[in-house]
């Protein structure tokens, strides 16, 4: 049986589904924004109230400053003062899908701009449209909403404009817009909230004039965030923070072997101790309610369960044997075969290496949590989520309702990374709100709960074979086996898989610019159960690792400068990539003497949209390594809002560090080893690097910012402790085979 998005996705592709799938692209669609008395909503993404105009915002915010930048682009065409600026997240609705979303995973190397890739992004834009795809994610707030919502705040203007020249008999051309407010030629005023009314009876223009770049005036600034005095005071309402008159609270236990069923449990213990309101079965686990969240967790425990086997092998080693027995299958992928790979590798001088990455949880700061209301055939979520709708359509299904008896309310999140595209834990709270109808649940994780149930990174392995030349590599074969997250985790978000190879399994080596005259990538489906989705940066987070560091091997063995070596390699292949490349080199001092026991390792990754290149410096010291200094160059194309960019990439850089030192998730006996950030470790402030940022500009619309500074981390690190020890580290975390101040 096809399923709604894998039918609409699939018409989408023919002819005539384009044809009807463009019709619904470009029909103006249903307002789902439902103002108060006072207020008017012009289009989906502007609010009018008494207060001025509120922007809403279709991305979800998690840290990342989106919501800031998204409200810019309609302040911007609105001509609004920033101070009198708001933004919140919208309802669940077809109007925010993100159309950019599912292009994503077109087997296209996205350096290589050509007309095939152009019209199979916009069959796929149709299809993430017709699925009302509302996801937070990919590096694709911005680039999707950079036309969208300046068209909106255009639209609006317009039709503020035109109720003002119906108020005072005059032609819409003599009249300018100004702080929020119309403006006549003898000076005479008239705010927003005073036409809003009216102008929202009025048609919306279709195709609004849009401001040139060089009148902007907000957008290419730093801006004051907008979520930043109430995150600072504590106002700002994350999942946790929801509080429910009458709320009862709870925890879940589910079975430790991922994605196996409970066979039976025993609550007699757990339902006498204080507090404890009832014990229900969830299927795979218990779900305990409780008068505390403290008691539903401490009865959780309690509960005396026999858990199913886990559908995967039962330890880390196992489960990488499965990950490596896919070379041996007879299907493969090859998303690039340029020359004769074969001819040029029987040659003797060939290197061969073989590099390893762990499977990785997202550890967000908050831990799954969400509330949840059933009463009168309706159902009301609160939750931090990065894809509302289709949280709105599993709770649906779990309820037993059609969707549009399902609310979804998006609090801010506290880190999402990926994993708060899942849904999991909102179907948990939907189920126990079911159980319990009129009665305001509240659900919480354990941090236990969140590292041993995640969804995470999937473990990696890559087999490369590479021959050195005088000039760079004259040949590179790659071959990268790892479970496909386009058939698990796209399944679950789309229906369906993107048509074609898996581009996710090889992110990060086929589509980088490197202009290597025998070169083949090709992947190897791991059919390992261990649950995985998406997580920072997705494929090119340990690709970028496998194929930078091969680089730097090949480099060596050529003796060639790595940063030489590279821009010889995509000098011609992609000028903005080469020039990221000698803008890093040169805001580190590349090739400049250093001191003994200091070193540097450069790694670059072009992702998302925006070539990325970093140097990282360490120095030995008696208490073992240090990253002392991290420097990044990236082109966005165009920087709406630097200092939120350099947040970003800092972030990135940080939260790949982190994973590159000491990040991994290992297995015994079924069940996940680690527990809580004791054994699931971050880095600490005081480990943290000087980090220098450089963004560049080179283009007519915005790259992506929230993931590309991940990828070169790992590479860059790894092949700095090259440098400085002569050993050749490959495989991910260092902490296995170094020390670490």
């Amino acid at each position: 049986m096809i399923g709604r998005r894998g039918f609409l996705l699939g018409s989408a592709a023919v002819a005539g589904g384009l044809a009807v799938g463009y019709r619904v692209l470009t029909a103006p669609l249903p307002n789902p924004v439902e103002p108060d008395e006072g207020e008017a909503a012009l289009n989906p993404y502007v609010l009018v109230t008494r207060e001025g105009v509120t922007v809403i915002a279709p991305r979800a915010e998690m840290g990342q400053g989106v919501q800031t930048t998204l409200a810019a682009l309609v302040a911007e065409e609105m001509d609004l003062d920033w101070s009198e600026v708001r933004a919140v997240h919208g309802p669940a609705s077809l109007a925010y899908a993100n159309s950019r979303i599912i292009a994503l995973g077109l087997p296209f190397a996205d350096y290589r701009e050509s007309w095939v890739q152009e019209l199979a992004e916009g069959a796929m834009e149709l299809g993430a449209r017709l699925m009302a795809m509302q996801l937070t994610g990919g590096s694709t707030s911005t680039a999707d909403a950079f036309e969208r919502m300046r068209r909106a705040g255009a639209a609006a203007r317009v039709m503020l404009v035109e109720a003002a020249a119906r108020r005072w008999d005059l032609p819409a051309a003599r009249l300018r817009t100004e702080a929020g407010a119309v403006l006549a030629p003898d000076g005479a005023r008239l705010s927003y909230p005073d036409l809003a009314e009216a102008a929202a009876a009025l048609e919306a223009p279709r195709d609004p004039p849009l401001k040139p770049r060089a009148a902007w005036r907000l957008l290419g600034r730093s801006l004051p965030r907008l979520d930043m005095a109430d995150k600072v005071t504590g106002q700002a309402e994350f999942a946790t923070d929801v509080r429910l008159d009458g709320a009862l609270f709870a925890t879940v236990r589910t079975n430790p072997h991922l994605g196996a069923p409970m066979l039976r449990f025993d609550a007699a213990e757990a339902e006498r101790m204080p507090d404890v309101v009832r014990v229900l079965d969830i299927g795979n686990g218990i779900a305990v309610v409780a008068r505390t969240t403290w008691a539903a967790m401490q009865a959780a425990e309690r509960v005396e369960v026999d858990w199913a086997d886990a559908p995967y092998p039962s330890d880390t080693d196992a489960i990488f044997a499965g990950i490596a027995a896919a070379f041996d299958a007879p299907t493969q992928m090859a998303l690039r075969d340029d020359g004769d790979v074969d001819a040029a590798l029987a040659d003797p001088r060939a290197l061969r290496a073989e590099y390893r990455a762990p499977y990785l949880a997202h550890t967000t700061m908050e831990p799954m949590t969400a509330s949840a209301l059933y009463s009168d055939s309706r159902l009301i979520l609160w939750a931090g989520t990065q894809s509302p709708t289709r949280t709105r359509e599993s709770a649906a299904e779990v309820a037993g309702l059609a969707p549009e008896a399902v609310e979804i309310v998006t609090t801010y999140l506290g880190g999402g990374f990926g994993r708060r595209a899942e849904f999991d834990f909102t179907d948990q709270a939907a189920r126990i709100a079911v159980a319990m109808p009129g009665t305001p649940i509240k659900m919480t994780w354990r941090r236990e709960e969140d590292v041993r149930h995640d969804w995470y990174r999937p473990g990696a392995i890559a087999r490369l074979v590479g021959l050195p030349g005088p000039r760079g590599p004259e040949a590179l074969k790659a071959d990268i086996a790892a479970p496909s997250i386009a058939a698990t985790q796209i399944v679950r978000q789309a229906g369906m898989a993107p048509p074609g190879p898996d581009k996710f399994l090889v992110e990060g080596c086929f589509d980088q610019p490197y202009a290597i005259p025998a070169f083949r990538v090709q992947g190897h489906v791991a059919n390992v159960a261990v649950p995985i989705g998406f997580w920072r940066s997705v494929g090119h987070s340990h690709n970028t690792f496998f194929t930078e560091c091969f680089l730097d091997e090949l480099a060596h063995a050529g003796g060639q400068d790595p940063v030489a070596m590279r821009l010889g390699l995509m000098r011609d292949e992609h000028a903005a990539s080469a020039r990221v490349l000698r803008t890093v080199a040169e805001m580190s001092g590349w090739g400049t003497p250093l001191p003994d026991g200091v070193a540097r390792g450069v790694a670059f990754c072009f992702s998302y949209g925006s070539p990325t290149a970093q140097v990282v410096q360490v120095r030995q010291t008696d208490r073992g390594l240090r990253v002392e200094r991290i420097w990044c160059a990236i082109d966005v194309g165009i920087a709406l809002d630097p200092r939120n960019i350099e947040a970003q990439i800092q972030s990135g850089i940080i939260y790949g560090l982190s994973a590159t030192i000491m990040g991994q998730i290992t297995f015994a006996g079924g069940r996940v080893e680690q527990s809580n950030f004791h054994d699931c470790e971050v880095l600490r402030m005081d480990q943290c690097p000087a980090i220098e940022t450089r963004i560049l500009e080179s283009g007519e619309s915005p790259g992506g910012v929230g993931e590309p500074g991940t990828p070169p981390v790992a590479p860059a690190l790894a092949n700095a402790v090259f440098a400085l020890t002569g050993r050749r580290i490959r495989q991910l975390p260092l902490v296995r085979e170094l020390a670490f101040a």
